[in-house]
């Protein structure tokens, strides 16, 4: 059984990684952050040494040099993309490839994931999908930029972590994916009580109970252990990295991007909560424009509701599923974190931050639901597939949608 249904996830995802390349155009393709400064950190530089291209204006100058804002993981993230370079293979950034790679692996852990509460292969097979193909998420990623591919990794990281602690229990395989998952996306960081607790609910029957904490922690050592060791690893890293450029290690470099600060949605600040407000009505409220010819409906192109770009997502206020505690707790920690960055993201299809928060929404809705799938949920997911499939047409193939 096991074994079959490793095949059946392998083909689902290497099916999910072929449509999804077929159906994106990188556009953003050019924004390759990340690759530059991972093809001269193998050569020991974490800045560029010469003028980065105009396009390329996140770019911190500093001492001589051009530093990226993006944090350590994301850069360590394409190295071996970097490293084909170098051997003379590819000469661009294959972002179509890499972003493709990234659906169908996020496909083949979701596949597999769904076991927690789906029984019939439909099921698991929808649901495997939903996350890529029926959110902003296809739309999002199809741009194909540093700061999407970034958000496509965290995505992979928190599901491949979600899969070795909760389906296949591999505390360091599960702290690597959760490592490449804050590496790209540092508020994640902020779920790693949650991966604790769920670590300290395995090991015994008379551990499961939650009235003697230190005790499971004494009983739980070596796993918690083999858990944080790579996150903590790439935390040091991080730290030299910071350090290395802006001479602090708590400093990414996000407000020394140049004329940053000037921008009117941070002038309270990078972070401050008086963006909650704007940041939640364009999560939860912004809705769509309307236009006279088919399909009739208008994407704005600088956010809207992602209850409205993906209606099968308003499954997740079903009643029940065994796991709704940790997973309500951590769209709760996430979302006020990303509700209090200035800026909704930018050019985007719907809320473009909120591709963090679907791991913990699928686990509501895998565990919530019925064994097999019902019709409420084919059409939802019928639905949801189709506007995000527009949207990605719309977003990604015409100029239609402007500013």
């Amino acid at each position: 059984m096991e074994r079959r249904n490793s095949w059946i996830a392998a083909t689902v995802a290497l099916l999910a990684a072929i449509v999804f390349c077929v159906s994106i155009k990188p556009r953003h393709q050019p924004f390759d952050y990340t690759f530059r400064i991972a093809s001269i950190l193998l050569h020991g530089h974490a800045g560029l040494q010469t003028l980065p291209p105009s396009w390329l204006n996140e770019m911190v100058p500093r001492d001589g040099r051009y530093y990226s804002v993006f944090p350590l993981g994301a850069v360590l993230s394409v190295v071996p993309v970097a490293a084909l370079r170098e051997l003379g293979l590819i000469s661009d950034f294959p972002a179509r490839g890499v972003a493709g790679t990234i659906a169908g692996l996020c496909a083949y852990f979701f596949f597999h994931l769904s076991m927690l509460g789906a029984r019939s292969l439909g099921r698991r097979i929808l649901l495997a999908l939903f996350p890529i193909f029926g959110t902003w998420t296809w739309c999002n990623l199809g741009f194909a930029g540093a700061w999407q591919i970034a958000l496509g990794f965290a995505l992979l990281g928190e599901v491949g972590a979600l899969y070795f602690t909760l389906v296949r229990p591999r505390p360091l395989a599960a702290g690597a994916f959760f490592a490449l998952a804050f590496g790209n996306r540092t508020e994640l960081f902020l779920v790693l009580p949650i991966f604790l607790c769920l670590w300290l609910r395995r090991p015994s029957e008379q551990a499961a109970r939650w009235s003697d904490l230190f005790r499971r922690i004494r009983e739980c050592r070596v796993t918690l252990l083999q858990f944080l060791i790579v996150p903590a690893a790439l935390g040091l890293l991080t730290a030299a990295y910071n350090f290395a450029r802006f001479h602090s290690i708590f400093d990414f470099g996000y407000s020394h991007i140049p004329n940053l600060l000037r921008e009117p949605w941070y002038r309270h600040g990078v972070f401050s909560t008086r963006a909650i407000r704007w940041n939640v009505h364009k999560m939860l409220f912004e809705g769509f424009g309307d236009n006279p010819h088919f399909p009739f409906i208008q994407f704005y192109p600088f956010g809207c509701s992602i209850f409205l770009a993906s209606p099968f997502l308003c499954l997740i206020f079903r009643e029940g599923g065994s796991l709704r505690g940790p997973a309500w707790i951590a769209i709760a920690l996430l979302a006020f974190a990303l509700w209090c960055h200035g800026n909704p993201g930018g050019w985007e299809f719907s809320y473009r931050y909120a591709i963090i928060l679907v791991p913990w929404m699928f686990l509501l809705i895998v565990t919530n639901g019925p064994p097999t799938f019902s019709v409420i949920e084919l059409a939802l997911f019928i639905v949801s597939v189709a506007i995000n499939a527009l949207a990605t047409y719309e977003f990604l193939w015409t100029d239609n949608i402007r500013p």
